[in-house]
């Protein structure tokens, strides 16, 4: 009994404050709510507690600061560039599509390589294979895919390997 009760209740003071708030953001209490605010009270703690699971394999924090500094110097650089070749010829602009073999496993440092490659001024992540083994990304001005790539994985999949081993 007491584990049924464990497992329909992983955290019963998330379940009682859960029900409680949802009870207390209602205008009026009625059935509705109640049967809302149980359903709330007793699914979340389960989502709370697959997503520390998830969270729970962070590794280290250490290259964060430098991760950011870097990210902020390419969106200042990539700016520039961009700014230069949209007001400079047409020719001068090589648009190309290239698929990035992904080192990383972890769906949240697949997520934040994404995003990171799509704040950056002339790239934007398209498509992760269903394999979640390669990112398909859009360069703007492509001269060497090989460079590119080589870029991105340096920049940013290499510190992203250690956040989120």
């Amino acid at each position: 009994m007491k584990r049924l009760l464990r497992r329909l209740l992983p955290s019963l003071p998330l379940s009682l404050a859960v029900f409680t708030t949802g009870l207390l953001l209602s205008e009026r209490i009625g059935a509705g709510q109640v049967a809302l605010a149980l359903g709330l009270a007793l699914g979340l703690p389960h989502l709370a507690g697959r997503l520390e699971r998830e969270f729970a394999r962070i590794g280290s924090l250490r290259p964060v600061p430098r991760l950011l500094a870097v990210m902020l110097y390419d969106i200042v650089r990539c700016n520039l560039r961009v700014a230069l070749q949209v007001l400079g010829p047409r020719s001068a602009i090589h648009p190309g599509w290239i698929w990035i073999p992904l080192e990383l496993t972890n769906i949240h440092g697949i997520t934040a390589l994404a995003s990171l490659i799509t704040l950056t001024p002339g790239t934007v992540s398209a498509e992760l294979s269903d394999d979640r083994r390669y990112l398909l990304v859009h360069v703007l001005d492509m001269r060497d895919p090989e460079t590119e790539i080589a870029e991105i994985k340096a920049r940013y999949e290499a510190p992203l390997k250690e956040i989120f081993p």
